[in-house]
């Protein structure tokens, strides 16, 4: 297609060179300075989100490098693996989840933790996005920018949010790419546990498909507040690969979600219910697990696996959990 385009642009210059010169700003770019981006269609971006499916072996590589004012010295970079399973758990055309399942290995024991979940939307009216401390709140995407823009959302370990953007996706020099517009996010619990000074994240995503997986690249600003008063103090690079791998337990994180699925599809729909109920989600941030509810909703989901409890009783345990936990937005 871009040899397309210039083919008529030249025809186009030619035409008109018996007019009048051409001035050097209207002559066609040389090829280092044409852009290299294309888009993609809807298919084709479904492809790439769904490719982020596998089993991987993920490396997580966090480098605070630039400081933004005197006093701050950057902690040294921080580099973490592991063995991650993700899974297509939901598939409605426009709408695509992905669960991220963690599988540790602790004392000869496999162990699962529930990790992060990513959803994505085609064209998408809105976004739950985190707009001050313990809360996110329901924020218009401008009508402009949702043609052939896919927004992806990300919650937490017990499914409460954690931010969310929106961005189209691209090949880029051939390489499936998508780009966040930038978002407001809290503390991971990596930073949130040292209490800096800092107290939030405005955060640009890249996803990329590699030959051998995808990255997830963040490029994170952590600043005193959110919102426009905030003042940046470091600037952080991260840098999470996933790998494809499967030289481990998988059957175990398979085994996990089998038998806890119907429960946690019971608690995101709780979320969303509370969400469009309480005019967006409220609820108390905790540096060691990340939300309030974490800790005892992940228990409730080992006791229904490990045949301690029915699913309606795990169920009905955690609801009463998450509307105690949560209040209304003013």
């Amino acid at each position: 297609m871009i040899k397309f385009r210039n083919m008529r642009t030249a025809a186009a210059l030619v035409s008109l060179a018996a007019l009048a010169p051409i001035p050097a700003f209207a002559q066609p770019a040389p090829p280092a300075q044409q852009s290299l981006a294309e888009a993609m269609d809807f298919e084709a971006a479904r492809a790439a989100i769904l490719s982020m499916a596998g089993n991987y072996k993920v490396r997580f590589d966090m480098q605070e490098a630039t400081a933004w004012t005197d006093d701050y010295t950057p902690i040294e970079e921080e580099v973490s693996g592991g063995h991650e399973v993700v899974r297509v758990i939901e598939d409605r055309g426009d709408f695509i989840a992905l669960q991220h399942l963690l599988v540790v290995e602790h004392d000869g024991k496999t162990m699962i933790i529930k990790h992060w979940r990513q959803d994505w939307q085609y064209e998408p009216e809105r976004i739950l996005a985190y707009t001050h401390a313990d809360t996110w709140a329901y924020r218009a995407v401008p009508e402009g920018e949702r043609v052939g823009a896919w927004s992806q959302t990300v919650w937490q370990v017990d499914d409460s949010p954690r931010y969310a953007g929106w961005g189209k996706w691209h090949t880029v020099a051939g390489v499936p790419t998508w780009v966040s517009n930038p978002t407001w996010r809290p503390l991971a619990r990596r930073d949130a546990v040292r209490g800096p000074v800092y107290t939030s994240y405005y955060a640009t995503n890249r996803h990329q498909l590699t030959p051998t997986g995808w990255i997830h690249w963040q490029d994170n600003l952590k600043m005193t507040d959110v919102g426009p008063d905030a003042e940046p103090i470091v600037q952080e690079y991260v840098l999470n690969t996933y790998a494809e791998y499967d030289d481990y337990d998988v059957a175990a994180a398979d085994a996990y979600w089998e038998a806890t699925k119907g429960y946690w599809a019971e608690i995101r729909a709780e979320w969303d219910r509370i969400a469009e109920a309480k005019g967006g989600i409220r609820i108390m941030e905790v540096a060691e697990t990340g939300s309030a509810t974490s800790i005892r909703l992940l228990e409730i989901a080992d006791a229904l696996q490990d045949g301690e409890v029915s699913e309606d009783e795990a169920v009905t345990q955690a609801k009463a959990l998450m509307d105690q936990a949560t209040a209304a937005l003013e």
